[in-house]
């Protein structure tokens, strides 16, 4: 394996090994390779390979203790899961031992999988020991060469998670600057994309990446609020101390990243028993609009004004009305923390709940993670009550060790009253979608809201998200802004908001986004016109489904257009997103099985709210030729003959 590192002279006896690499776990189908190792200095270390070349080159791991640092570690043993046949990676745990002092253990998990590598770090101790506190992580991941990335920066711990993944260099990454993950790069191996992240976060914070003095990037934790020289402290006979495990996201092509499930693969499993009451679907919504509702006197928060929206979700087909900021009472005053037990005048929850249930529409509510915290199961006893379906949780904006705890917390009482979630002002998804499966969304994206006050929202940025945030896990952006315009014709504002994107890019987000709660952004009246018509391309938004049975990458030039197909039942949806410049992009349909197509399709108009259809019949292997504008895009429907 190179001078880089020390091999331990004794393996274990009758360990599984390779002849030249004996501490390496190779992915099912033999393409990828994590393997572990030790530098000069006694420092543990990973690289990872696919194809015999480096993703990742020979790279540090390990610990910061606050109170007696870690020695220089000698690789003792490595052990293969016995009966790993079955499951899609290959494992291999390795025990290091310090060479001085009290020669502590540490344990390194490899595992490797056909879509990538992943490792995390252990630290077994007595149960009578010491409280520990964590410092920090040695753990960096480093570039065989200058990879060329797409990033989100930030100044400070504690923020909203949100941003453009501007495209950016490994080499002009800056120093001391944060970078939210996921952080997706092209290595300049023919397509092949990575996306640097993690996943199975527990009593431990989440984290950051920052720039290595060399090529890569160094892991940073997130500290405590309150105690900002500490990442974590595990009290004695508390849990082991286990880091999350650092996901390596690796694809032939780089549309192929969206279909990549190692972060959900390394969270934990359900901890929720039966969820049969969990139901994705689309929602209705109010706030992004300002409230608006067309024929309601005095529309704002309201009873009348939320039956608006529960009546246009019900004549939609749609099963949920969110209910956003606005609806609880506040004893102090608007700036005060609100009171999500009690309504503000003119507002009765139960009533409309209610109201909405012979419609076929269930509410979901806004609520403040401060307001909620001190007494999770009371009040969400009195949402299961009132006939809530799910809790659309805000201002949360951290993801420290005490954070990611209160996510554990709010999402396994949620589920002891059968309560959806969706988190907002929060980081990015890290596999807990799959340990709770009641967290259907979360946000942690710069979505359509940056429409009411910014120029950001950009069709690029759009794009951008596809390669990058949209990878990782359900991503709550609130698509469907049907008051399109240019970019020169394009002014932010708080109420009715424009979007600088073509409807047909709109549509698509609803195939290329992943959510299984998707709220139409904009009001009722942008989708069905006086006599309840629908408008051109809402018939594809009452279709579209919010979760599905398989996804591919289609098709798309790295940060500039993308094309993703997604399977519900026997009927596929195909979304195309483009950026500034307009271009005809190719389709190949090599994901559909054999035999003839019926096509139905919405592709950009001569103006950006217009939509021309399509229809035709097409068979498996050919490929379709597709017109998008700048700021464009598509949906195909797709179903056997």
């Amino acid at each position: 394996m190179g001078s880089w590192w020390i091999i331990a002279p004794a393996l274990a006896a009758g360990c599984s090994r390779a002849p030249s690499d004996p501490l390496a776990a190779r992915s099912p189908d033999g393409q990828i390779e994590i393997s572990a190792g030790t530098f000069a200095n006694g420092s543990l270390a990973v690289r990872i390979r696919r194809h015999g070349a480096d993703v990742i080159a020979p790279s540090p791991v390990g610990l910061i203790l606050a109170d007696q640092p870690l020695g220089s570690l000698r690789i003792e043993r490595s052990q293969r899961p016995t009966a790993e046949t079955a499951q899609p990676y290959r494992e291999l745990l390795i025990q290091a031992r310090e060479t001085g002092g009290d020669k502590r253990a540490l344990l390194l998990r490899l595992r490797a999988y056909n879509s990538g590598a992943a490792f995390r770090i252990e630290q077994p101790r007595a149960a009578a020991a010491r409280d520990t506190r964590l410092v920090g992580e040695t753990t960096s991941l480093r570039f065989p060469r200058d990879y060329q990335c797409l990033a989100v920066s930030h100044t400070k711990y504690l923020n909203s998670h949100e941003g453009d993944y501007a495209p950016v260099s490994a080499s002009a990454l800056r120093p001391g600057i944060l970078y939210d993950l996921p952080l997706s790069c092209r290595t300049g191996r023919g397509g092949e994309a990575i996306a640097l992240t993690e996943s199975d976060v527990e009593n431990y914070p989440g984290g950051y990446l920052v720039r290595s003095k060399g090529l890569g990037v160094d892991l940073r934790l997130t500290p405590l609020p309150a105690r900002d020289h500490l990442a974590a402290v595990l009290p004695a006979g508390g849990p082991t101390l286990r880091t999350p495990w650092r996901v390596i996201m690796i694809a032939d092509r780089p549309e192929t990243l969206i279909e990549n499930q190692l972060v959900q693969q390394l969270a934990s499993p359900s901890r929720i028993g039966d969820g049969s009451w969990i139901r994705p679907g689309k929602a209705a919504w109010a706030w992004w609009s300002g409230i608006k509702a067309a024929g309601v006197p005095n529309a704002g928060f309201n009873n009348p004004t939320y039956r608006h929206y529960v009546d246009f979700a019900g004549r939609f087909g749609l099963p949920y009305f969110v209910i956003d900021w606005g609806w609880a009472a506040r004893p102090g005053g608007d700036k005060a923390l609100a009171d999500v037990t009690r309504f503000r005048p003119g507002v009765d929850i139960p009533a409309l709940a209610r109201y909405a249930a012979p419609r076929g529409v269930r509410l979901w509510l806004w609520t403040n993670w401060e307001a909620i915290g001190p007494d999770m199961d009371r009040v969400f006893a009195l949402y299961h009550a009132w006939g809530v379906a799910g809790i659309k949780v805000d201002y949360v904006y951290r993801q420290d060790q005490v954070a990611i705890a209160y996510y554990h917390r709010l999402l396994a009482a949620a589920a002891r009253h059968q309560l959806m979630v969706n988190i907002h002002g929060a980081p990015v998804p890290r596999g807990l979608e799959r340990t709770y499966p009641n967290l259907l969304t979360q946000e942690g994206v710069m979505g359509a809201e940056y429409n009411k006050w910014s120029r950001k929202v950009t069709a690029g940025a759009n794009v951008r998200l596809a390669y990058s945030r949209a990878t990782i896990g359900p991503m709550d952006y609130t698509p469907g802004g049907f008051r399109n315009v240019t970019p020169a014709q394009f002014k932010a504002g708080q109420v009715l908001p424009l979007v600088m994107t073509t409807r047909a890019q709109q549509l698509a987000m609803f195939v290329v986004y992943p959510s299984p709660l998707q709220s139409l952004a904009d009001a009722p009246r942008a989708y069905l016109d006086d006599s309840g018509a629908p408008r051109p391309g809402a018939g594809f938004l009452r279709l579209v489904p919010a979760s599905w049975d398989e996804t591919h990458g289609v098709a798309g030039d790295w940060g500039r257009w993308i094309a993703v197909a997604r399977r519900s039942g026997k009927r596929w949806f195909v979304g195309v997103m483009n950026d500034e410049q307009p271009r005809m992009v190719s389709l190949p349909l090599a994901f559909l099985t054999n035999g003839r197509w019926r096509l139905r399709a919405l592709v950009d108009g001569a103006t950006p709210t217009a939509v021309k259809a399509h229809g035709g019949v097409v068979r498996a292997g050919t490929s379709l030729q597709v017109p998008v504008a700048a700021g464009g895009g598509a949906v195909v429907v797709l179903e056997p003959e």
